[in-house]
């Protein structure tokens, strides 16, 4: 043992002895790393005893120390002593030293500042005591004193201001020296990297070492920003303790000290990694950082990785170095990146045990560490994941497709919405469309949602975002899409919000980009007013507004006029695929009809000079097409470049080359036929299937110049011309003899306002509520027949529906006075009075406060007599159970449905004849009538009742129809009470959207055939004054009443008779449009006029533009274009006048269309004349009962208002008995209105 302790102390003195040696051999051995020069002797003095070890530790000190590294080339201190205290020193040297001054300079400051204070009061004594002389005196060096501080101060606050601009981000000087400044921290971050693979402390050349001098550089440039913040700095003391000024105070003044002494030392350089904290700072900076979150997480994970670089450091240090108090002989040699291993899976509470901390330093730092490190790994880590993982699924960019145009749809997005939309726009019957869509929302998509995307990856992207945000329209390149379409939320319980929401997304797209072509979604009519405030709104350019309050009361209205017309103008906008049906059911014709859409194409030069009915029964014949409509350009020089859209225009209108023609077709392929046809090459073809291109010049030429219609028209939008889309254009024929002649004119009173301003609407003096208003004993009096029901569900709280756009429609000025059917509104008076503002200006209007669901109030309104009920409501968007908004609806439809009347004598059925053109109606033997009249019994029961229900949920159509046997299913289009005209819903005007799209047209000729011709004019009118405006019948406004408008024809009297009876429907539409200028497109047939059961269901349905070989039978009803009747208005008429009274014996005016008997009249049932005797002797006996009748243009100037003359007892018995006679109702009277 004592050889061997003896070994162990001749190792150790061995190691001690000999100087040089011991110094090469240290250095040999640990050239790369921290030299352990101990290591072998601390290994052997563990065999020896305590004292030996102790002795050679206590009397050799200085020989454990000589570590560095010496090399004949580096100058370095020739004992190899650690200098590492010395660049510790000149840190804290100059942190203690600059604090001491700080501190200093405050508190001399403070006593300076006392002191004056008191001097100052000393001074005023005396100044006070002395006298005004003395105190003038003494002024003066005082004055020069504070200016020369003022001076200083100015100055001083001048190099302060400076300062600071230059470290302040606010400039673009300050902003690239901050970003210089933490590039250049990271780049001295980098330098420690390199060099913490080299031992801690080591001899080294300035002049020699590249990283050492640019490290020298870098810090330089560290030391002047330091002098800037230092000067900017407000309160310096703060200053000195920020963490970047204690970064600078450990890092920069070593580099000094290195140079200085010619060697490095690694030290506390890892604190450069405390600069990563202000990362986003700096990215924000950049414009690279915008929203909240991604700033969040970019703070977080600097902090995170700045905290474990900065500790990973200290580590290194630590452990590389040893204690030093145990003369630095327990270090280990560790990497840095050993040292961030060490720290992660500290951080982690892993603790693998691998790499541990052997010196006492690393153990007590890895103490504190633990405490705060895993504090922040177990709240920052899962709240970075967090971020991550919340991060937008949806949040790239689009980025464009060459060739391939794409469009934004926003607003309200959801499944209903988007599948709806997706169904129309991407039919397979619009041709191949090569657009893309981009959905822009910010809620992301919910899974059904996100699937139905995914079925449609080819041609939708869906981004998460909002329009309102200018990033988010840069994202889906809103510069460069084709159009924006914003969908509104039709079920919402608010729909002035709604369409507040809407326009705010049109400004904020406009405002990003005003050339971008919007197609938005209105609830409210009044609302469509604040889009013409948007500066770059424009028609012109393509902007459409599509209402949908307006046009589904437009629709219903339609309706009143032609029952099921509803039904036919959804299904021809909207995409739908044809079924095919071998059973001989309703269902095959109607579906038939379903499977046409409304297209446009330009009219082959070959049709150039021909007339509009020429052409039309051309197309019809020959091409199997159906024109109903043409884009028509002005000759006269003023409007030339305006073009008009004019419906049924007549033969006095030639086509003119390039004339766009709208078309009714199953594909857009067969409307190419129109374009394609040619006289020379296709007059002898039959089948319309072989008209193709042929290669004639004039039509290769028209080609060329005239693009087609299928796509999106930019043509319009590079400077041509079109009708406004947020109103009907004015649709009348310019021709001379149109114009009211001198006779008529020199009638005319300057004095009276029958029409409004624009002369498209019936207008009447605005008249208080009271004076229209029924009471039900008052209605039960006055016998109402041929009228319009509208039951409408409201109360004071409800959202206005706007029934303007109801009654508008019923007042066109294509009626002359008598036809207007007299309109009684059923509800609550006061919903009715918030309504009535715009319901005022209206003749032919009344009032009956009650209920829908009342039967007293029904009967009093004669609900059997009418010629439609309409019902409504205004509370089905106050309710959150979609299946209950309706009640109130399907509650009145089925409660008319069940009330029972008496059958007394016949009158006309609804829903066995057809609304009465005017003029038409037989009402002598010298007026033979184009339009027959169905006989039949009296209504009897509230089933045959023509009712038209306003639905909000589809799926409650299954409710209407106790008998039907459609499954709940079945989509709307296909349930019989869609199909026959008794139920609409808003959902179907979805299709406007993409049809409007495609072509912009489609929405001003649907416009034009539903709200009765509304212009532009009318409607900046409404805009400023929310109400109609009177204005004198001149000319001009007279002429507006020339336009086409919707009738239905019977077949089963009349000249068509001869039709009706098996005869084809292409021998009608001929006859109709040569001999009375009317233009068919449809049927409204008996549900079971193909069977041959004796007691048939008296419900219609719809068929659309049925072919050429179609057999009609005598109960069908056609539906009509027909031309305004200038003379009809010159007689007077019954104000029992409808479609539902039976014919009376009074006289009427020949109609311009009035025809000779057919021989067909002359075989009428001899029942039927009977029957009409009986009427008329019956009527005889009501010869007391006063009757009033009403004229078209009235003697007086003034409106009339409603009255009733009570009814003598007799008469009423009468009326009791008589009751479904509309022959035997005592008329309304109607007296002078001096309001």
């Amino acid at each position: 043992m004592a050889n061997g302790g003896g070994g162990g102390g001749g190792s150790s003195g061995g190691g001690g002895g000999g100087g040089g040696s011991s110094l090469r051999m240290s250095s040999n051995i640990h050239a790369n790393h921290l030299s352990l020069d101990a290591s072998s002797s601390s290994s052997s003095s563990s065999s020896s005893s305590s004292s030996s070890s102790s002795s050679s530790s206590v009397h050799e000190p200085k020989m454990d120390a000589l570590i560095i590294p010496v090399t004949m080339e580096v100058p370095c201190d020739s004992r190899g002593q650690r200098m590492w205290w010395a660049f510790l020193a000149s840190s804290m040297v100059t942190f203690f030293g600059g604090l001491f001054i700080i501190l200093l300079w405050r508190t001399l400051k403070y006593l300076w500042t006392v002191c004056c204070h008191c001097g100052g009061k000393t001074k005023e004594a005396q100044k006070i005591n002395n006298g005004s002389s003395q105190a003038d005196g003494t002024l003066k060096p005082v004055d020069e004193k504070e200016e020369a501080v003022a001076a200083e101060v100015g100055w001083m606050t001048s190099v302060k201001d400076w300062a600071g601009v230059m470290i302040s981000a606010q400039t673009l000087t300050g902003r690239v020296l901050v970003v210089l400044v933490f590039a250049l921290s990271i780049g001295a971050l980098v330098i420690y990297f390199i060099d913490s693979s080299n031992p801690i402390e080591s001899c080294q050349n300035f002049y020699k070492d590249f990283t050492l001098q640019i490290d020298m550089a870098f810090n330089v440039f560290f030391l002047l920003y330091f002098g800037l913040r230092f000067i900017a700095a407000n309160d310096k003391l703060w200053f000195w303790l920020e963490v970047n000024s204690v970064v600078d105070f450990f890092t920069v003044p070593p580099v000094f000290v290195s140079v200085y002494l010619n060697r490095s030392w690694l030290g506390l350089r890892f604190l450069r990694a405390l600069r990563l904290i202000q990362f986003s700072e700096i990215l924000q900076f950049l414009n690279i950082l915008k929203t909240s979150n991604s700033i969040k997480l970019v703070n977080l994970l600097s902090i995170f990785i700045s905290t474990w670089l900065t500790a990973a450091g200290f580590i290194h240090l630590v452990e590389n170095s040893g204690d030093p108090w145990e003369n630095f002989q327990n270090n280990q040699a560790l990497t840095y990146w050993e040292c961030v291993y060490l720290l992660m899976v500290t951080m982690s509470t892993v603790g693998y045990g691998d790499v541990y901390a052997k010196t006492t330093l690393g153990r007590l730092f890895m103490v504190f560490f633990i405490l705060g490190g895993l504090a922040m790994f177990a709240s920052y880590v899962p709240e970075i994941i967090e971020l991550i993982g919340n991060r937008k699924k949806y949040g790239g960019s689009y980025s464009a497709v060459s060739g391939r145009k794409h469009i934004v749809v926003c607003g309200h997005i959801t499944l209903e919405s988007v599948s709806n939309f997706l169904k129309d726009f991407l039919h397979k019957d619009r041709d191949d469309v090569n657009v893309e869509i981009v959905f822009l929302h910010n809620i992301s998509p919910n899974l059904e949602l996100e699937a139905l995307f995914k079925r449609h990856f080819t041609q939708v992207e869906f981004y998460q975002g909002s329009v309102l945000n200018p990033h988010d329209l840069a994202r889906v390149k809103i510069e460069s899409a084709d159009a924006c379409l914003i969908l509104a939320n039709k079920y919402c319980a608010d729909p002035d919000a709604e369409d507040a929401s809407n326009i705010m997304r049109v400004i904020s797209i406009k405002n990003y980009h005003p050339k971008i072509r919007i197609i938005t979604q209105m609830l409210q009519y009044h609302n469509k007013a604040h889009l013409l405030n948007i500066p770059s709104w424009n028609w012109k350019e393509g902007d459409d507004a599509i209402c949908l309050a307006e046009l589904k009361l437009g629709f219903i209205a339609q309706s009143c006029l032609a029952q099921g017309l509803s039904t036919m103008l959804a299904n021809l906008f909207s995409m739908r695929s044809f079924i095919k049906i071998e059973e001989d059911t309703w269902q095959k014709y109607y579906l038939e009809g379903v499977s046409n859409e409304m297209y446009t194409e330009y009219l082959s030069s070959a049709f150039v000079g021909l007339s509009f009915p020429t052409v039309c029964e051309l197309c019809f014949v020959k091409l199997k097409l159906l024109m109903i409509a043409i884009e028509y350009k002005s000759a006269n020089r003023e409007s030339r470049s305006r073009k008009r859209i004019l419906i049924n225009p007549g033969n006095h209108l030639k086509i003119q080359e390039g004339t766009l023609g709208f078309f009714i077709a199953s594909d857009a392929k067969e409307v190419k036929r129109a374009f394609f046809y040619c006289k020379a090459c296709h007059d002898d073809i039959t089948d319309p299937k072989r008209i193709k291109k042929c290669g004639c010049k004039r039509l290769i030429y028209f080609e060329d110049e005239q693009p087609s219609t299928l796509s999106p028209k930019k043509k319009q939008r590079n400077g041509g011309m079109r009708n406004s889309p947020n109103s009907s254009p004015k649709l009348m024929r310019h021709d001379p003899l149109l114009i009211p002649g001198n006779d008529q004119i020199d009638n005319m009173d300057s004095n009276v306002k029958k029409y409004d301003s624009t002369g498209m609407f019936h207008w009447c003096a605005p008249k208080e509520i009271e004076k229209v208003i029924l009471t039900r004993s008052e209605a039960a009096m006055t016998v109402l027949s041929g009228h319009v029901v509208v039951c409408i569900f409201g109360d004071v709280s409800s959202a206005l529906i706007g029934l303007r756009n109801l009654v508008m429609p019923l007042r066109a000025s294509n009626f002359h006075y008598h036809e207007l059917k007299h309109i009684v509104f059923v509800g609550s008076i006061e919903y009715l009075k918030r309504e009535w503002e715009t319901l005022h200006n209206f003749p032919k209007v009344s009032i009956l406060p009650g209920t829908p669901l009342s039967r007293a109030d029904l009967r009093a309104v004669n609900i059997n007599l009418c010629d439609m009920c309409v019902i409504l409501s205004a509370n089905q968007n106050n309710i959150d159970d979609t299946s209950l908004q309706d009640k109130e609806c399907i509650l009145a439809s089925l409660n008319i449905k069940s009330m029972q009347f008496d059958d007394s004598i016949g009158v006309l059925q609804a829903n066995s004849q057809g609304f009465t053109p005017p003029g038409m109606d037989r009402s002598s033997p010298d007026n033979s009538p184009v339009h027959g009249m169905l006989r039949q019994p009296s209504i009897t029961t509230g089933v045959n009742i023509p009712i038209i229900t306003e639905l909000v949920n589809d799926t409650n159509v299954q409710f209407l129809d106790q008998d039907d046997d459609d499954d709940p299913d079945t989509e709307l289009y296909l349930t019989q009470p869609f199909a026959c005209g008794t139920a609409f819903a808003v959902s179907v005007l979805d299709s406007l959207m993409s049809a409007t799209y495609f072509n912009d047209n489609i929405l001003t000729l649907i416009r034009t055939l539903v709200t009765g011709g509304a212009t532009p004019e009318l409607e900046a009118l409404i805009a400023e004054e929310n109400a109609l405006r009177g204005g004198y019948s001149t000319p001009q406004t007279l002429a507006n009443r020339d336009r086409c408008r919707v009738a239905q024809l019977a077949l089963l009297d009349g000249p068509f008779a001869d039709l009706g009876d098996g005869g084809c429907y292409g021998d009608l539409f001929c006859k109709a449009l040569k001999t009375y200028n009317m233009l068919c497109f449809g049927i409204y047939r008996l549900r079971d006029a193909h069977l041959s059961t004796p007691s048939q269901c008296t419900k219609r349905y719809v068929i659309t533009n049925p072919p050429y070989e179609f057999e009609l039978v005598p109960t069908d009803l056609i539906f009509c274009l027909m031309q305004f009747d200038h003379n009809a208005g010159q007689s007077r008429a019954s104000l029992s006048h409808s479609s539902h009274s039976s014919q009376s014996s009074s006289k009427k005016s020949s109609s311009v269309h009035s025809i000779p008997s057919t021989a067909n009249r002359q075989n009428r049932p001899k029942s039927r004349e009977s029957r009409d005797k009986q009427n008329a002797t019956r009527m005889n006996r009501m010869g007391q009962a006063e009757k009033k009748w009403f004229t078209d243009e009235p003697d007086n100037a003034y409106p009339r208002n409603i009255q009733i003359k009570p009814m003598s007892t007799h008469m009423a018995n009468q009326i009791n008995q008589y009751k479904s006679t509309s022959s035997l109702i005592p008329p309304i009277r109607e007296v002078e209105d001096e309001c």
